[in-house]
Protein backbone atom coordinates (compact mmCIF):
# COMPACT_ATOMS: atom_id res chain seq x y z
CA UNK A 1 0.00 0.00 0.00
CA UNK A 2 2.79 2.39 0.85
CA UNK A 3 4.24 2.09 -2.67
CA UNK A 4 0.94 3.14 -4.18
CA UNK A 5 0.69 6.22 -2.01
CA UNK A 6 4.25 7.34 -2.77
CA UNK A 7 3.75 7.24 -6.57
CA UNK A 8 1.16 10.05 -6.63
CA UNK A 9 3.35 12.08 -4.30
CA UNK A 10 6.22 11.85 -6.80
CA UNK A 11 3.94 12.83 -9.65
CA UNK A 12 2.69 15.86 -7.80
CA UNK A 13 6.26 16.85 -6.98
CA UNK A 14 7.15 16.65 -10.64
CA UNK A 15 4.17 18.69 -11.72
CA UNK A 16 4.98 21.40 -9.16
CA UNK A 17 8.52 21.70 -10.55
CA UNK A 18 7.19 22.54 -14.02
CA UNK A 19 7.23 26.10 -15.24
CA UNK A 20 4.39 28.28 -14.02
CA UNK A 21 4.22 30.20 -17.28
CA UNK A 22 0.78 31.46 -18.27
CA UNK A 23 -0.96 29.69 -21.15
CA UNK A 24 0.06 31.15 -24.50
CA UNK A 25 3.45 32.41 -23.27
CA UNK A 26 6.85 30.83 -23.73
CA UNK A 27 8.59 29.51 -20.63
CA UNK A 28 11.96 30.97 -19.76
CA UNK A 29 15.11 29.03 -20.51
CA UNK A 30 16.64 27.27 -23.52
CA UNK A 31 13.39 26.83 -25.44
CA UNK A 32 12.69 30.56 -25.24
CA UNK A 33 16.04 31.26 -26.92
CA UNK A 34 15.16 29.12 -29.94
CA UNK A 35 13.62 30.96 -32.82
CA UNK A 36 11.49 29.47 -35.53
CA UNK A 37 13.53 29.49 -38.73
CA UNK A 38 11.84 29.88 -42.07
CA UNK A 39 12.30 26.92 -44.39
CA UNK A 40 14.79 27.50 -47.19
CA UNK A 41 12.76 25.35 -49.58
CA UNK A 42 9.34 26.31 -50.91
CA UNK A 43 6.33 24.02 -50.89
CA UNK A 44 6.57 23.79 -54.70
CA UNK A 45 10.21 22.68 -54.49
CA UNK A 46 9.35 20.06 -51.88
CA UNK A 47 6.57 18.76 -54.10
CA UNK A 48 9.00 18.62 -57.03
CA UNK A 49 11.50 16.65 -54.91
CA UNK A 50 8.76 14.25 -53.84
CA UNK A 51 7.71 13.69 -57.45
CA UNK A 52 11.32 13.04 -58.46
CA UNK A 53 11.67 10.44 -55.69
CA UNK A 54 8.39 8.86 -56.72
CA UNK A 55 9.46 8.73 -60.38
CA UNK A 56 12.69 6.97 -59.40
CA UNK A 57 10.85 4.50 -57.14
CA UNK A 58 8.23 3.62 -59.77
CA UNK A 59 10.87 3.36 -62.49
CA UNK A 60 12.96 1.01 -60.38
CA UNK A 61 9.95 -1.11 -59.47
CA UNK A 62 9.16 -1.52 -63.16
CA UNK A 63 12.81 -2.27 -63.95
CA UNK A 64 12.82 -4.96 -61.26
CA UNK A 65 9.69 -6.45 -62.74
CA UNK A 66 11.16 -6.46 -66.26
CA UNK A 67 14.39 -7.98 -64.96
CA UNK A 68 12.41 -10.74 -63.30
CA UNK A 69 10.67 -11.40 -66.61
CA UNK A 70 14.03 -11.71 -68.35
CA UNK A 71 13.59 -8.54 -70.44
CA UNK A 72 16.64 -6.85 -68.94
CA UNK A 73 19.84 -8.77 -69.54
CA UNK A 74 22.94 -8.88 -67.40
CA UNK A 75 22.83 -7.30 -63.97
CA UNK A 76 20.24 -4.82 -62.76
CA UNK A 77 21.19 -3.03 -59.54
CA UNK A 78 18.14 -1.11 -58.37
CA UNK A 79 18.13 2.22 -56.52
CA UNK A 80 15.08 1.48 -54.36
CA UNK A 81 15.42 3.03 -50.91
CA UNK A 82 18.05 5.56 -51.97
CA UNK A 83 15.85 7.99 -53.90
CA UNK A 84 16.21 10.83 -51.40
CA UNK A 85 20.01 10.69 -51.64
CA UNK A 86 20.16 11.51 -55.33
CA UNK A 87 17.25 13.96 -55.25
CA UNK A 88 19.02 15.85 -52.47
CA UNK A 89 22.27 15.76 -54.41
CA UNK A 90 20.55 17.17 -57.48
CA UNK A 91 18.82 19.85 -55.39
CA UNK A 92 22.26 21.11 -54.37
CA UNK A 93 23.81 20.75 -57.83
CA UNK A 94 24.26 23.69 -60.14
CA UNK A 95 23.94 23.86 -63.91
CA UNK A 96 26.97 22.26 -65.51
CA UNK A 97 27.99 20.16 -62.50
CA UNK A 98 29.39 16.82 -63.65
CA UNK A 99 28.22 13.50 -62.28
CA UNK A 100 29.75 10.04 -62.10
CA UNK A 101 28.61 7.11 -60.01
CA UNK A 102 28.94 3.40 -59.44
CA UNK A 103 26.73 0.61 -60.70
CA UNK A 104 23.50 1.74 -58.98
CA UNK A 105 22.96 4.52 -61.45
CA UNK A 106 19.35 4.55 -62.67
CA UNK A 107 18.26 6.99 -59.98
CA UNK A 108 21.13 9.34 -60.82
CA UNK A 109 20.19 9.32 -64.48
CA UNK A 110 16.57 10.13 -63.81
CA UNK A 111 17.35 12.80 -61.21
CA UNK A 112 19.74 14.66 -63.50
CA UNK A 113 17.00 14.94 -66.11
CA UNK A 114 17.66 12.07 -68.47
CA UNK A 115 14.52 10.83 -70.23
CA UNK A 116 13.04 7.77 -68.48
CA UNK A 117 12.14 6.28 -71.86
CA UNK A 118 15.77 6.50 -72.98
CA UNK A 119 16.98 4.95 -69.73
CA UNK A 120 14.46 2.11 -70.00
CA UNK A 121 15.37 1.60 -73.67
CA UNK A 122 18.98 1.18 -72.59
CA UNK A 123 18.06 -1.27 -69.85
CA UNK A 124 16.14 -3.41 -72.34
CA UNK A 125 18.95 -3.30 -74.93
CA UNK A 126 17.20 -1.08 -77.46
CA UNK A 127 18.97 1.23 -79.86
CA UNK A 128 17.01 4.21 -78.51
CA UNK A 129 18.88 3.91 -75.22
CA UNK A 130 21.51 6.37 -74.05
CA UNK A 131 24.35 4.02 -75.03
CA UNK A 132 22.48 2.64 -78.04
CA UNK A 133 21.40 -0.41 -76.07
CA UNK A 134 24.97 -1.62 -75.52
CA UNK A 135 25.61 -0.34 -72.00
CA UNK A 136 22.81 -1.99 -70.12
CA UNK A 137 22.11 -1.21 -66.50
CA UNK A 138 25.58 -0.10 -65.45
CA UNK A 139 27.04 1.81 -68.38
CA UNK A 140 24.95 4.77 -69.47
CA UNK A 141 26.27 8.20 -70.34
CA UNK A 142 24.85 11.58 -71.32
CA UNK A 143 27.27 14.34 -72.16
CA UNK A 144 24.34 16.75 -72.56
CA UNK A 145 23.26 16.11 -68.96
CA UNK A 146 26.86 16.01 -67.68
CA UNK A 147 26.39 12.42 -66.57
CA UNK A 148 29.60 10.47 -67.09
CA UNK A 149 28.27 7.07 -66.30
CA UNK A 150 27.66 4.38 -63.87
CA UNK A 151 30.55 1.98 -63.62
CA UNK A 152 30.21 -1.73 -62.90
CA UNK A 153 33.74 -2.29 -61.65
CA UNK A 154 34.15 -1.41 -57.98
CA UNK A 155 35.84 1.99 -57.63
CA UNK A 156 36.21 2.44 -61.41
CA UNK A 157 34.42 5.78 -61.10
CA UNK A 158 37.06 7.17 -58.74
CA UNK A 159 39.76 8.01 -61.33
CA UNK A 160 37.09 9.24 -63.72
CA UNK A 161 35.65 11.45 -61.00
CA UNK A 162 39.13 12.71 -60.16
CA UNK A 163 39.72 13.58 -63.80
CA UNK A 164 36.39 15.40 -63.96
CA UNK A 165 37.29 17.31 -60.80
CA UNK A 166 40.68 18.35 -62.19
CA UNK A 167 39.03 19.36 -65.45
CA UNK A 168 36.45 21.42 -63.59
CA UNK A 169 36.92 25.06 -64.48
CA UNK A 170 34.21 26.39 -62.19
CA UNK A 171 36.84 28.01 -59.95
CA UNK A 172 37.12 30.77 -62.56
CA UNK A 173 33.41 31.48 -62.10
CA UNK A 174 33.50 31.40 -58.29
CA UNK A 175 35.91 34.13 -57.14
CA UNK A 176 35.09 33.52 -53.45
CA UNK A 177 35.79 29.80 -53.66
CA UNK A 178 38.87 29.86 -55.86
CA UNK A 179 40.56 26.51 -56.41
CA UNK A 180 38.55 24.86 -53.63
CA UNK A 181 35.64 23.84 -55.90
CA UNK A 182 37.63 21.28 -57.89
CA UNK A 183 39.21 19.91 -54.74
CA UNK A 184 35.81 19.48 -53.10
CA UNK A 185 34.68 17.44 -56.09
CA UNK A 186 37.79 15.31 -55.79
CA UNK A 187 37.29 14.89 -52.06
CA UNK A 188 33.71 13.71 -52.50
CA UNK A 189 34.79 11.17 -55.08
CA UNK A 190 37.73 10.04 -52.97
CA UNK A 191 35.48 9.65 -49.92
CA UNK A 192 33.46 7.02 -51.77
CA UNK A 193 36.40 4.60 -51.85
Amino acid sequence: MAARKSAPAKASAKSSSKSTAKPGTKPAGKSAAKSVAKPNVSADELLHHYREMLLIRRFEEKAGQLYGMGLIGGFCHLYIGQEAVVVGLEAAAEEGDKRVTSYRDHGHMLACGMDPKGVMAELTGREGGYSKGKGGSMHMFSKEKHFYGGHGIVAAQVPIGAGLAFDNEDHRQHPKLGHIVGLINLALVGRAV
